[in-house]
Parts: C-alpha cells; sequence; structure tokens
C-alpha cells in the first residue's frame, strides 16, 4: 500500500538491484503537484511576427590550467542557474532536478528566489536562483559552491559568482550585457572583458540572439521568443551532462497541449541548445560530464519537495488516525504550497478552506477538530503571530490540532522569501499564559512525511495541539524520495468517547489516567452534551471554574500531559558517534544536511566529534540530558541567535557553545566543520 495520492502519480522511478538507472514508470492518471511539475516559465502569448538572420559570437577565457577543471567524470557536480525572476530559472532548474532523478542521480536543490512577484528587471535585488547538488555519491545538502554558474543578466553574475568555486565555470548571455543591464547591476564595463572573472573559467556567448534564431520559424513576438531561453539555456544544460530530452520534451508538449506552436517553439529551444553543445568547436570548458547514477534502495522513487512530502504526511496520517482531514489556511510566504497541495487531494476526505485572515483559518480548524475531525492550520512566523490568542484556545481546551509553521527570515514581514529557524522560541513559549504544546522539526524534505505523521499520532493520541516547524529551505528544496508501503506504519486510531454517564452530567474533562488526555466527543452525541472553550474549566465538572486550586491544578495537570509525552516518543539517538567524547554537534531542522556532512568530513580526518539531531524540541527526549553531559564540549548551530542553545542551557545546564547564522541563507558544510575545528582546539 502506497501513501495517499502517490498510486496516481504518473511518474515514479524503479530501481532493481541489478539496474544501475531509473526507469521512468507509468502508473496512471498524475495529480499535478506529485509530478513534480512548476508552473511558471516559458512562452506567453503568440504574436506573428518576422525575425531577421542573427549573427553569433562567442567569447571564451579558460583562465584556468586543466588541473583546476572540474573533472570529466565527479563524483558529485552542484549547477546554479539565475536571472532575472522572469526567466524562468525555478522551472529550468526543476526539469533540470528532474533529468538527474531519471538519470539515478542522488540530489538536493535550493530554490532562492525574491520577494516581489515582478521585481524591475535587470536589478540585482530582482534575481531569482535554482541551485542543484546531484551526483552518484550521498547527496545530503545543495552544494557549498556551484562549479557551474550559468548567469543571465549581469545582476544575476553580480550577486553569484562570488558563490563560485575557484576555477569554476560561468555560462553567460552577452546578448543580455548591454549598457543598460549593466549599469542596473552597479557595472560601469562589462566584467566579461575586464579581467575581473579571472579566477573563473568564463564562456560567453549571446544565448538571446541564439533562441530568437531557433524559434524563428513559429512566428513568435521578439518578447515572446526570447522567454524561450531558458529552454535553450536548459538544452545545453542537458547536453553538458548527458542528459536524455525526451521526458522534457513530453513534458513541454503535455504543459503546451492546447497551443501546439508553443510546444514546438520552446521544444525547437530545448534541442538548439542541446545541439550548441554537440556543434560548438571552442573547446575549453564546454565539454560532456558523466556523473553516474547513486546507489540506492530498490524501489519506487519521486522528485519531492518538502511542503509535498508534509501534505502527504499529514493525509497519510488522518487515514492512520481514522479521520477526514481539514486544513484551515490563509497563503503566506513560504506555507502555500502546503494549502495547494491539499486542496488537490479531496478524494482522501480532505476540506481545505482558504480564509479571510490567520485568525478565520485556525478559528475554522479548531471548530473541525471540535466537530470530531483533524483540524489543520498552516502559516510562517508573521501569521503564527496572529494566531496565537487562537492556538492558546485549543491547549485550553485541549483538542488536536496540528499547526505548521514554515519558518522564514524575521521579525515582522522580515524575509518572506528567505530561510531562518527564528521561531523556536515563539513555538514553545509564544502564547499568553502557562500554554505548553508538543513542538516536532522537520529536518530534510523527505523527513517531512514522517513527521508529519507522527504530528498527527501526538495531536490525536494526546488530545493537544502540536507545532510542527519546517522552514523555508526544507519547504521548497527537493530531493528523490523512496516512496512507503504504507502497510509498514502502524495505525492508530481514534476511540471517540460515546458512553454517557449513569447519573449526573458529564465532564468533557474526564481524562485517561495514565496520559492524562481528556476524552473527545462528537458534538450531538447521545447523554453527552458539553460546552468547552476559552475560560478555564472545573477539573471535576468540566463547568466554568475561577477559584485559585482548581486553576492551579489544570495548569499544572495540563503541563504533566505534555511532559508525559516524553514517555511515548523514542529516546534521542546519535547521528554519527557514539556517547561520549570531546565534541557533539547538536542540531534541530534544517541543518541537519550541513551538520551531517560536516561531522562526517572531521570524523574522517579522525577529528573526535559526534552529531546528534533532535526531532522532538518539546517535550525533549527523555535521555537527551545525560547523552549531552556525556560530552566535554557542546556546539549548537542554528539559523537564528542561539534558540535552541538557551533550551538546553535551561532544562540541563550544559554549556551549549551556539554557532548563529541569520543571513537567509543555508549553513555551508565548511561553516560548521571550521566550528568544530575551533571548538575543538578551544581550551577549557
Amino acid at each position: 500500500m502506497v501513501p495517499p495520492g502517490i498510486d496516481r502519480c504518473s511518474v515514479t522511478a524503479s530501481r532493481a538491484k541489478a539496474q544501475p538507472r531509473y526507469v521512468a514508470r507509468v502508473l496512471g492518471r498524475a495529480i499535478h503537484f506529485l509530478l513534480g511539475r512548476r508552473r511558471g516559465a516559458g512562452v506567453g502569448k503568440l504574436q506573428r511576427n518576422g525575425l531577421g538572420d542573427v549573427s553569433v559570437a562567442t567569447a571564451l577565457k579558460d583562465n584556468f590550467e586543466s588541473s583546476a577543471r572540474l573533472s570529466n567524470h565527479p563524483d558529485a557536480v552542484v549547477v546554479r542557474f539565475a536571472g532575472d525572476s522572469g526567466d524562468g530559472m525555478q522551472l529550468t532548474g526543476g526539469q533540470f532536478t528532474l533529468s538527474s532523478a531519471l538519470a539515478g542521480n542522488d540530489f538536493s536543490t535550493f530554490p532562492d528566489f525574491p520577494a516581489e512577484i515582478r521585481a524591475p528587471q535587470g536589478t540585482t535585488f530582482g534575481v531569482s536562483a535554482f541551485q542543484v547538488n546531484f551526483g552518484s555519491s550521498d547527496i545530503e545538502t545543495a552544494g557549498d559552491q556551484p562549479d557551474v554558474l550559468i548567469a543571465m543578466n549581469p545582476a544575476a553574475l553580480k550577486t553569484n559568482v562570488g558563490d563560485l568555486r575557484p576555477g569554476g565555470l560561468v555560462i553567460a548571455d552577452t546578448g543580455e550585457f548591454g549598457q543598460r543591464n549593466l549599469a542596473k547591476a552597479g557595472y560601469t564595463v562589462s566584467p566579461i572583458d575586464d579581467n575581473s572573472l579571472a579566477r573563473w573559467q568564463v564562456l560567453a556567448f549571446d544565448i538571446s540572439a541564439l533562441t530568437l534564431e531557433a524559434v524563428k520559424p513559429f512566428g513568435l513576438g521578439n518578447k515572446e521568443a526570447l522567454r524561450c531561453k531558458n529552454m535553450w539555456t536548459l538544452g545545453l544544460s542537458l547536453w553538458m551532462f548527458d542528459r536524455d530530452r525526451a521526458p522534457l520534451i513530453a513534458w513541454l508538449q503535455d504543459k503546451f497541449a492546447k497551443n501546439p506552436v508553443l510546444a514546438d517553439a520552446n521544444i525547437a529551444a530545448l534541442n538548439a541548445g542541446h545541439a550548441y553543445g554537440e556543434t560548438a568547436e571552442i573547446g575549453g570548458p564546454l565539454r560532456q560530464w558523466t556523473v553516474d547514477a547513486a546507489s540506492v534502495e530498490p524501489g519506487y522513487y519521486r522528485t519531492i519537495t518538502g511542503g509535498e512530502s508534509l501534505s502527504l504526511g499529514l493525509v497519510a496520517g488522518a487515514r492512520l488516525a481514522g479521520l477526514d482531514l481539514f486544513l484551515g489556511s490563509y497563503p503566506i510566504t513560504p506555507a502555500s504550497p502546503i494549502l495547494h497541495a491539499l486542496a488537490r487531494l479531496k478524494e482522501f476526505g480532505v476540506t481545505s478552506f482558504q480564509a479571510e485572515d490567520e485568525i478565520a483559518a485556525i478559528g475554522a480548524a479548531i471548530g473541525a477538530s471540535y466537530a470530531g475531525q483533524l483540524g489543520v492550520t498552516s502559516s510562517s512566523g508573521p501569521g503564527i503571530a496572529l494566531k496565537g490568542e487562537a492556538i492558546g484556545l485549543a491547549i485550553i481546551t485541549e483538542l488536536p490540532l496540528v499547526i505548521v509553521n514554515s519558518q522564514r527570515g524575521g521579525p515582522s514581514t522580515g524575509l518572506p522569501t528567505k530561510t531562518e529557524q527564528s521561531d523556536l522560541y515563539q513555538a514553545i513559549y509564544g502564547r499568553n499564559g502557562d500554554a505548553p504544546l508538543v513542538v516536532l522539526s522537520t529536518s530534510s524534505p523527505t523527513d517531512c512525511f514522517d513527521v508529519a505523521i507522527e504530528a498527527v499520532r501526538l495531536a490525536t493520541q494526546f488530545m493537544t495541539p502540536v507545532m510542527l516547524l519546517t522552514d523555508g529551505y526544507i519547504a521548497n528544496a527537493a530531493q528523490p524520495w523512496l516512496v512507503p508501503d504504507m502497510d509498514d506504519y502502524e495505525p492508530f486510531p481514534v476511540v471517540f468517547h460515546t458512553e454517557a454517564p449513569a447519573e449526573g452530567k458529564f465532564n468533557p474533562y474526564q481524562r485517561d489516567a495514565e496520559t492524562l488526555k481528556r476524552v473527545w466527543v462528537k458534538p450531538g452525541t447521545p447523554g453527552l452534551t458539553h460546552r468547552i472553550g476559552g475560560i478555564e474549566k472545573g477539573f471535576d465538572t468540566g463547568n466554568i471554574n475561577y477559584e485559585a486550586a482548581n486553576h492551579q491544578k489544570m495548569t499544572d495537570t495540563r503541563a504533566n500531559k505534555i511532559l508525559g509525552i516524553a514517555n511515548h516518543i523514542p529516546d534521542q539517538d546519535i547521528d554519527q558517534g557514539a556517547a561520549g567524547g570531546k565534541l557533539v554537534v547538536v542540531g534541530w531542522g534544517s541543518t541537519y544536511g550541513p551538520i551531517r556532512k560536516a561531522v562526517e568530513a572531521a570524523r574522517a580526518r579522525g577529528l573526535d566529534v559526534s552529531h546528534i539531531h533532535i526531532r522532538y524540541l518539546w517535550p525533549l527526549p527523555k535521555n537527551l540530558g545525560d547523552l549531552l553531559k556525556s560530552f566535554d564540549k557542546i556546539l549548537v548551530p542554528e539559523m537564528n541567535t542561539g534558540q535552541l542553545k538557551t533550551v538546553l542551557r535551561d532544562q540541563y545546564l550544559v554549556d551549549a557553545k551556539p554557532l548563529n547564522k541569520v543571513s537567509g541563507q543555508p549553513f555551508k558544510i565548511a561553516e560548521i566543520e571550521a566550528a568544530i575545528d575551533a571548538e575543538l582546539a578551544r581550551k577549557g
């Protein structure tokens, strides 16, 4: 049995033990978001205007000896596509990622786009980029430094070239390097001509003119024709890494099925870019690289983003609990993909409600939980702040509710499209009164599925809201996902209370003696009429009660119920290393990939360092304190100013040291590896 929605996925991948490459299989009619397809770039409206002949010049600057170049047969390659937010870089990167998946590579992606819907063309703050790290080895991050940068204009070059590894390859579209665009990017002269790119190999040619020439037979207007540039660039990239064009051609034919002229124009551009790589005799850096397929567990695979994975996990969790799912949400970056995904899964008992604001969204979700469904609400930090009072209502009424926080840079509106982990305090402490709830975190796009199921389990089995923390990086990034067999998951069916009291009035706050959870009753159940709400209720009656002793007892009970969940979650494990030692690196959330790779590299150099990654942030696992105290030093990398570090110090009185980053960008492996070296070298 596969997860809800997967059994209707059109493109999956199967790997046999003796077969080193993925094989595409057709499994029926597609659900769009499960296909890994991205809406966006491509050619727009059709116009009938002719184009004249063009001449194309290619500038090649091979500034490095072959030893500085990327090997022809690397284990992994990092490619970054960068251009205007209207150049289709997200779509180009997504489709290149799909081609890498079909070639059998492991991969991880990092979409990085501006907050503006349409920033002024050619400006540095309007640059959109997509980075993919793919290879034959185990890939956990999108890569520290690109090996190849494809820059569609001067602004894209200026904002991204500093990240390119020394000796890396720049491919630039000289057709966009006119004086106006150069000035917008802050250049007085073209960097292609002034030797400022001497640290890298540079391949500069007029992609714009080549694209116009390729699509000239289709009679497109100049503006519409230039929208095919991303397909020309994708075609060249497919040739460079020996990728099959057939799946991309089929995708274009399906995308533009109602306008075959647009399909043919984009396909022509794709083929022209590929042919350019095959036939251009310019040598130097323009050559093919071979990246072997990764060795992975046999099974069905698909490309999945964090938003998609989390949505499927919520639906799977609801089915394991035997409940229908109600999502109350308001669109906000980067949480909106969850609303989009769940809206397409109505056949699995999902009701999605786009409310007029954040408060209405969570109010509707709480109402659904009261009525006997699984209430879910999703947002980012600013929206979670608006939901704060209603979260307190869910806590005092003790209703199951899953709250998804896709974190982004803050405070306030902050950095809407950039990633951060700055809402941990908000999740654990950020409500009026003593208002405890469960807090979980996801560590990768594929991890979202299992964590979402666990959030549903804890919410329904302990009658509590659960805050599930993800972030913008996880939400938008993609990884290959081994589609699980749902028969391997233990159901946790909800049992509603239906037994009316033999005498007297029903108390909705009667509890299980072990877990302290209260009973869950569907409204309208005979003999169980009851009232719950935001005013404190009597422990023994469920009636409104203002007595001091009762409030103390109810507050303690709610807190102890949450703390007692530590008895029903796994002990904390050690990702790498063993208990005891000189240093442990402790992380949570999307820092998993860079921490894991940094610790792996440090251990390969013989350093005494271990890695612990925390999924259960509140309550913390029972054995975590003893684990941490077994190490001489503790380093906590996180994308905030030290929030988990403070929680660990508070709970266990350990001398945890912070490694903080709040740039809106994820950690690099090298940053954490350098911090490991520095911490081990530090005396005391």
